[in-house]
């Protein structure tokens, strides 16, 4: 498989990270007693949403070069790879502690940190020439949801 990515290949993963987010806070609303917890985490489901599409916006201002890849994949390993990543790594099958309304912030905060440490990784495999800083830009979105959520977990 090769081993060099472009920003088109992160934001496709980004996506599909962010729909699975939406799913795994409209899994935990059902699991809240507390109507205001509940609606807290549609909130956060629809603003999954609403990164989704600030992702696939972003994704298609992409320059030819930064969906390009120099790398011979007829078979688009480099895609299943990410997809595979992205469905297993990051709010895919995650243990909650407990049903709790705390329990589920923690998880939600420990799966966006491993979510920008992913991202972090996976600069490192993006030349400049392919997108490189583009992917700060979801690291920052990302980095958003967790000052929501360490906000929510400390009132």
């Amino acid at each position: 498989m090769a081993d060099e990515f472009n920003a088109n290949d992160i934001f496709e993963m980004a996506i599909k990270i962010e729909q699975n987010g939406a799913i795994f806070y409209r899994n935990a609303a059902k699991k809240v007693v507390k109507e205001k917890h509940k609606q807290f985490l549609l909130e956060l489901a629809r603003m999954e949403g609403n990164h989704e599409i600030v992702f696939a916006n972003m994704q298609k201002e992409l320059k030819n070069e930064e969906s390009f890849s120099t790398t011979f994949d007829p078979d688009d390993e480099n895609a299943l790879y990410l997809k595979a990543l992205a469905e297993t790594r990051v709010f895919f099958k995650k243990r909650q502690p407990d049903d709790s309304f705390q329990g589920i912030l923690s998880t939600a905060i420990q799966t966006e940190k491993d979510s920008i440490v992913f991202y972090l990784g996976m600069k490192e495999m993006v030349s400049a020439k392919l997108g490189q800083s583009k992917i700060n830009d979801i690291i920052k979105e990302e980095m958003s949801h967790i000052r929501i959520l360490a906000g929510k977990l400390m009132e």
